[in-house]
Formats: C-alpha cells, structure tokens, sequence
C-alpha cells in the first residue's frame, strides 16, 4: 500500500523564477514521496486519508544550504571583522583542527544540525575537516536529524598550517578509504569529493580527486573565484590556464555534479565554462560581505541560464537560516545594480525564493518546488506573529514578510523527502 501524505494549508512555490504560484486554502498531494499535485478540492480517491490541516499556515518546498561548513559553527558570529585570510588563520584552521577529536566532534556536529534543522533546511552541501574519521560522525548525526544532502572530507596537501597540511598520497588514500566506506551506507546523506579550493592542494590532490569522483560517481564541493588574492595564487601556479573554472575543468572537477562556491569575479569564458558543464553556483551573500570578498554578478549568470542556489557559508555568514540568505541576496543584487551604473537589474523577491527552494533542490534531485512528479521536501510557516491581520495581505506578501522577518519559531513543520522530520 502506498504511503500517502496530505497537507492542506496555503501552498506557495515557484516553479519558475519569475512568480510565485500560490493556491489559498489547498490540499498538497503525495504518494510515497511523489507529489501527485496541488489541489483547490481534495480528489475523491483520497477520501477517508489522514489530512494534515495546517489552517492558515503558509506551505512552501523546504530550503536548500548550498555551501556551508560544518565546523565553522563553533565560532559562528566571530572575526567578522576581518578579511578572508586573516579570518581563516585565526578561527578557521585552528578550530578545525580540533575535529580531529571524536567527542568534541560529536558535541558541534550536533549543534550544528539541530539549528540546520530548526532553521527549515531540508539538505545541504557542507564541507567538514581533513579528518575523515570525524566526518562519519557528522555524516551519521545530519542522517539522524533528518537533515539530507552531502558532506565532504575536505582535501588540503599545500599553502596550509602545518596542523592542517596532509601528506598528498596519504590525503587521497584516505579519501579513498572514506568513500568506500559511506557511498552507500546512508539514506539521506552521501559523500562528496570537497577540495578546500585550488591554492591548498596539489597538482597530484586536484587529480587524484577528479579520478575518485568519477569512479565513485559522486559530486565535487569547492570553492571558486572568490578573491582576488586566491586568483593570483592559482594564476602563478597555472599560467596556462586563465582562470580557476579551467584549472578545475582541467582535472575533471567541474561537472553538472558540482557545486561551487561564491564565483565573486568569473571571467566571460569561464562564465560560458560554468554554464556548459551544468555547475551550480552557491551564491552566500552573507560571506560575500562580511569577508570583504565581493559582489557575484548573479544577474547576469541567471540570465545566461547558469544554475544558482543559495548558501549559508557558516561561518563566514553568521546565520544558517536561508531566510536571511534569500533577503541579502536581494539587498546584494542592489548594490550590484547601482555598481553596474542601473544596467543589471536586482533580484525580485520569487528570485530570491526560488534561488533558495527550486535553484538550489535541484542539484539533489527533483525537488525545491511542488511539480507533479517531485519529491515532497516541505515546511509550514505560521506567520501570525508578522501579521497584524492576515486577510489584509496576499499569500505573495505574507511569503516577502517571511522572507525578510521570520525565523525559526515561525517554522512549525518540516517534511524531509515525504516524512515529517
């Protein structure tokens, strides 16, 4: 017998990025994890199924972290001060560092989940530390927590604290090791190959990564143009290539199974290279200004038909709740209007959702929206407390008010691929 799972309340998503599509009062339809569709009147085949009647509430796809880092959350809201490598030398490397101790793993891993969880995000695509053995743990507490996406051991062999630096033959045989282990040990959760990005691993590292991620089939995490600094590292280490998306094309790392992060100063070709090879950006507005990093043009990579979703980049972003990540995209987007002299227009807020939903989900599957045929990722919203009253605004401008004022104790149900979570 399928399973079946009704939730009736007012549904709201956005299939495309141009509009909300919005249905007051209906009844969202799945069957073992398949949504059958969005109804005004409940078909009668499902007469007599259990519905969950979430009144008012407003049901929207769960949220989708494309880029955050696991162990930063120890000192989520420090140091934001500072620019990316002064930033990564006093928190970063010396924090992780310390994951290299099972119990004080589990402690953060822990941490970390629960407010991933509480925050309404379904999945995620993180990075952990060198350590592998803690990895496992953090992959079984995010499996545990209903919280599903991809983890990665992270691979850094050069340009590194002595404590952080790996052997290169020993980094990829443990990496091999991890993979065996957890390719298929995990519903939720799998393995990605995660380079930290090119300056801190070898030649012999990128390839040996772009070989296991093809022979296990798994998805590349990293990140890519994100300071000016990083990029004149990479250029004298490559002066055949002009640009990082060549260097990770180069080794194979750069495929419609990757997700990379910031993308803050792309040239024209590897903009065309990105899009070509099917990569999802990781747009992390919030980093992108706290580090002093930039301002991505991700107009222009949307209408040049590149894929972006939406990071939390804890802890380079102090907040994992996507919320705020869809609200300073759009405060982003303006800044970068009024750099471009007004010619590239700034988001609207459907954009800033479906970035969020839809333009991140889609890298797990067919999921971020309520299509017929996707699977039911879900969160329902109680908005009452933003509202003086409720029938004085539309269901697109209760989502806004949400988007720009809500935060976890206005998410009072989560559904992960068709179960309450």
């Amino acid at each position: 017998m399928k399973k079946v799972v009704i939730l009736k309340g007012n549904i709201i998503h956005t299939p495309e990025r141009s509009e909300f599509q919005c249905v007051k009062n209906g009844y969202l339809v799945a069957e073992d994890n398949e949504i059958q569709g969005i109804y005004q009147n409940l078909p009668g085949k499902y007469e007599g199924q259990l519905v969950t009647d979430w009144g008012d509430a407003l049901i929207m796809p769960g949220m989708y972290d494309m880029h955050v880092h696991a162990p930063q959350y120890v000192y989520r809201g420090l140091g934001l001060d500072m620019q990316l490598m002064d930033w990564l030398n006093t928190y970063a490397f010396p924090t992780e560092a310390r994951f290299q101790d099972p119990e004080y793993a589990k402690v953060y891993y822990r941490a970390f989940a629960q407010a991933l969880k509480k925050n309404g995000t379904a999945r995620a695509v993180i990075f952990s530390t060198i350590h592998w053995e803690t990895t496992e743990i953090l992959m079984d507490i995010l499996e545990e927590e209903k919280v599903g996406g991809f983890a990665g051991k992270i691979n850094m062999d050069t340009l590194s604290p002595d404590f952080l630096c790996e052997d290169s033959r020993q980094s990829l045989e443990d990496t091999r090791c991890w993979l065996e282990r957890n390719i298929n040990k995990r519903e939720l959760v799998k393995p990605a190959v995660t380079p930290r990005f090119i300056p801190t691993c070898t030649t012999e590292v990128l390839e040996g990564l772009g070989e296991l991620a093809k022979e296990f089939n798994v998805p590349v995490h990293s990140h890519i143009s994100e300071d000016i600094g990083e990029m004149e590292i990479v250029r004298g280490r490559y002066p055949e290539y002009d640009n990082d998306g060549a260097v990770y094309d180069h080794f194979g790392l750069l495929t419609n199974h990757t997700v990379m992060a910031h993308f803050i100063y792309p040239t024209d070709e590897e903009l065309r290279q990105v899009r070509d090879r099917g990569v999802t950006i990781a747009h992390c507005p919030q980093s992108n200004g706290n580090v002093a990093a930039g301002i991505p043009p991700i107009r222009r990579m949307l209408d040049m038909g590149i894929k972006v979703g939406l990071g939390s980049d804890i802890a380079g972003g102090y907040s994992p709740c996507i919320f705020r990540a869809m609200s300073e995209a759009v405060y982003l987007s303006k800044l970068c209007w009024l750099q471009s002299g007004k010619k590239d227009s700034f988001l609207t807020i459907p954009e800033a959702f479906y970035l969020g939903t839809k333009g991140g989900g889609q890298f797990f599957g067919k999921l971020g929206s309520f299509e017929t045929g996707n699977e039911l990722d879900a969160l329902v919203i109680d908005d009452s407390s933003l509202n003086v009253k409720l029938d004085e605004l539309t269901l697109e401008q209760r989502m806004e008010r949400v988007i720009h004022l809500a935060d976890d104790r206005n998410i009072v149900g989560r559904y992960v691929a068709g179960e309450k979570a």
